[in-house]
């Protein structure tokens, strides 16, 4: 019997990411050409799953909604995975959020105000580059808080997502996991091509010298904040094709696993047809 990969990337427990090799292809045994086959053929099942899902919460027959969580290092593909992922459905049923630093009034509000603010609501899918988890991560690495504060961070996050996943919410937490050569040859490839210069930020090389600091922060975050109600998966992404297909998997064995109907009519529809014919 095949092993859902949500199980085989599930993270639950010490982390070290040293041992998981980023160009891996965890429950995958073909290459490029036949990974970008496989995500084609998952579209059309993606697309019908989270059709079923946006027309449950638009008739108000499910209070379910998926939040897809996206945390890496730079260069690790999270816009390039969102915009694979999202490009299989329909935007309509999307709830796109991008976090940032924190504006003046969102330091004013806990570090989890304005991430509460962009769940997505029921019948949606929410997707997240990066997310609630910036603040126990660079917060932690770039010391923006006080080391009581991170720790006490770590709790109200699984706090924060229980309270989701109880009102009818399922997260999926993706760990897009780059090693330093990925990201190196990454931005390499940013500065050897002029089209690709708006992706660079000279701030990136800056962060590389914390590279340990900030692999120690994920690991202990993941090792914190992986439960049974929203585990953490960690995606090798030195292989873009990998990630693609790997992330597309994930949601829609999440999708599966909801038993998604569509909502019954609230009219009859023999009474409808009669009225349309009639009137044509």
């Amino acid at each position: 019997m095949t092993i859902p990969l949500s199980d085989l990337l599930r993270h639950l427990g010490p982390v070290d990411l040293s041992a998981v090799d980023a160009r891996s292809t965890p429950g995958f045994d073909g290459g490029k050409d036949d990974a970008k086959a496989a995500l084609g053929a998952l579209g059309p099942e993606l697309a019908d799953l989270q059709e079923r899902l946006h027309a449950g919460g638009r008739a108000e027959t499910t209070d379910r909604s998926v939040l897809l969580v996206l945390q890496g290092m730079d260069t690790a593909g999270k816009g390039g995975t969102i915009s694979t992922v999202a490009g299989l459905v329909d935007p309509q049923g999307l709830a796109l959020a991008s976090f940032g630093k924190p504006t003046p009034e969102e330091l004013e509000h806990d570090f989890l105000w304005r991430v509460e603010r962009r769940l997505p609501t029921a019948g949606q899918i929410g997707i997240f580059d990066r997310s609630h988890y910036e603040d126990v991560l660079i917060g932690r690495v770039r010391q923006l808080a006080e080391p009581a504060e991170i720790e006490r961070r770590y709790d109200a996050i699984n706090d924060f997502e229980r309270r989701f996943t109880d009102h009818g919410g399922v997260v999926v937490k993706c760990l897009l996991h780059i090693d330093r050569d990925v990201q190196a040859e990454r931005l390499r490839a940013r500065l050897e091509d002029p089209t690709k210069y708006w992706k660079y930020n000279p701030g990136d090389i800056d962060e590389r010298a914390f590279w340990d600091d900030y692999q120690r922060a994920y690991e202990i975050a993941v090792e914190r904040c992986s439960t049974e109600a929203a585990p953490w998966h960690i995606v090798p992404a030195g292989r873009k094709w990998y990630r693609n297909w790997a992330v597309a998997t994930l949601l829609a064995e999440t999708l599966r696993g909801l038993d998604l109907a569509w909502p019954p009519a609230d009219f009859d529809p023999q009474a409808e047809l009669a009225r349309l014919e009639a009137d044509t």
